[in-house]
């Protein structure tokens, strides 16, 4: 089971506020999976406070992807769209829900992280719509993808920030 309660209040609220960060040290991550891919590749996911932190590694290769408001202070960019850079390709969206949207999309990733060892998911406290998950696999000639979602409950209607990262080397 990879569905994790956190017992903290998630620091990035604001989906507007989030930034990208690559190839920095990773921050200390509330919740994390490792996996290999059998070839000595190895990927670490992680939950930051509402926001996430991959760390990917093939072939002697290292790559860190920082997805969170602290990403902008730290040097990073607004979240784009796209973005590319050696071997590694990011797509974000940022779509604004109905509530009931929202809550639908945490029931679906809730009841995934109980069967599914390659997907990560931090849930916080207040509201069962706030949490962030991620998921991944290898890719066969070395390197890894990886998707993420990031919900922000609000009253009315959310937001669901979700990306899409493949790294290969």
């Amino acid at each position: 089971m990879s569905l994790h309660h956190l017992d903290v209040e998630p620091r990035d609220v604001a989906a507007e506020a989030l930034g990208l960060l690559l190839d920095a040290p990773a921050p200390a991550a509330l919740a994390e999976l490792v996996l290999d891919d059998g070839r000595g590749g190895r990927l670490v996911l992680g939950v930051l406070g509402a926001s996430h932190v991959v760390t990917a590694g093939s072939g002697g290769h290292v790559l860190t992807e920082q997805v969170s408001c602290d990403a902008l202070a730290a040097g990073g960019r607004a979240l784009p769209e796209r973005a590319e850079s050696d071997g590694y390709t990011l797509s974000s969206t940022v779509t604004p829900v109905p509530r009931a949207d929202l809550d639908a999309t945490a029931v679906r990733l809730r009841a995934r992280a109980e069967r599914d060892d390659r997907l990560l998911c931090g849930a916080f406290p207040g509201d069962a719509g706030a949490l962030t998950a991620l998921a991944a696999a290898p890719l066969p000639g070395g390197g890894w993808t990886w998707e993420t979602w990031h919900l922000y409950p609000g009253a009315e209607r959310g937001v669901i920030v979700t990306t899409r990262s493949r790294w290969a080397r």
